[in-house]
């Protein structure tokens, strides 16, 4: 029997809808928000009203391109959080609206899960190779930086997960300390294409286990900078290539050293990378090499699926509800991190 999945994202300042059919993609729209990058980051009263205005029109162009009507609709699927409480809020909301109206049933989704779960998206006329279970997933974004292990697309487990910044935010931090703009990640990226990653050094934390930790690494270019910077004005501006190159190389060896370390523990040679870092070119490269020399099987996810957006929730959601899963009207949105369920 055919499912058709409605997804909607708006966790932070993205406003996105999907529909997916059995897997595969039919639409997948995004209007993002452009009014928070004179403040250097995301103003959380400015993004929830920016999704009021724009989650109608969105939701209706997904249905239109997706070539279907709600009422082929077979349940809504929606972002529960982690996330802002209110963006999260006008995404509920909408959900539940459309959800009586319609007299269809609603699925919550954990947005780290559809982040995971991204991989799964089916995108016709695509090969569209999928990972086999258990794989490693390194989930690596503004707000999270975990390796899960995930044994079927319920079961997730958090081996190894940051005990203080994750690395989107380090990245950003970066790129803010240099003045380079908001959102500072693929600023970064692009100049760190440019410059030698072996021009700086920077200290890399030492942590037990599998978990990470990036606040050090922030200090260490802190105070970096400050010490240069009162020896030469200009420093920052006749080293931006090699400073982010230098930072953006320490970021993925941290990454990658626990990576490793997990994937001889657990013994799994399948690895993803999920999240909006993932969409970054030099973990995206390191990842592959890796994978190339030590016989693991690597996927990378499409572009548009590294960052926010409702295909992965729509996905998430279709595994959800095929298993049975309904979620009761009066679920409400959580801002912290979830269990993944």
């Amino acid at each position: 029997m055919s499912i058709t999945i409605l997804g909607i994202e708006s966790s932070c300042d993205d406003t996105s809808a999907s529909v997916i059919r059995d897997e595969f993609l039919l639409s997948n729209v995004m209007s993002s928000q452009d009014v928070h990058e004179k403040y250097g980051g995301v103003v959380p009263e400015l993004a929830s009203r920016a999704h009021q205005q724009n989650i109608l029109p969105v939701v209706d162009r997904a249905i239109k391109l997706a070539n279907i009507s709600l009422g082929e609709i077979d349940a809504i699927a929606f972002t529960r959080g982690p996330g802002l409480l209110g963006s999260l809020l006008v995404g509920t909301s909408f959900a539940k609206g459309l959800s009586i109206s319609l007299g269809k049933p609603l699925i919550d989704v954990n947005h780290l899960q559809g982040h995971i779960l991204s991989h799964f998206i089916k995108v016709p006329g695509r090969e569209n190779l999928q990972p086999t279970f258990p794989y490693l997933s390194l989930l690596v974004s503004g707000g999270h930086t975990q390796i899960v292990r995930v044994d079927s697309h319920s079961s997730f487990t958090v081996i190894g997960e940051t005990i203080d910044d994750a690395v989107g935010e380090a990245f950003d931090k970066c790129a803010k300390i240099m003045g380079l703009g908001y959102p500072g990640g693929p600023v970064v990226d692009k100049l760190a294409k440019e410059g030698d990653p072996k021009a700086f050094t920077f200290s890399k934390p030492k942590v037990a286990g599998l978990n990470y930790s990036f606040s050090g690494v922030k200090t260490s270019l802190l105070y970096f900078l400050r010490d240069r910077v009162a020896e030469n004005p200009d420093f920052v501006n006749e080293n931006k290539n090699d400073l982010c190159a230098s930072f953006q190389s320490t970021l993925i060896e941290i990454l990658m050293d626990k990576l490793i370390k997990a994937v001889k523990e657990t013994g799994i040679s399948e690895i993803t990378i999920a999240g909006g870092v993932s969409a970054n070119s030099g973990l995206r490269d390191r990842i592959t090499l890796e994978g190339y020399k030590r016989g693991w099987k690597t996927y990378i996810p499409e572009f548009r699926f590294t960052t926010d957006n409702a295909a992965m929730i729509a996905i998430a959601g279709y595994y959800k509800f095929a298993s049975g899963h309904v979620t009761p009207p009066d679920i409400v949105p959580v801002s912290r991190s979830l269990d993944y369920h």
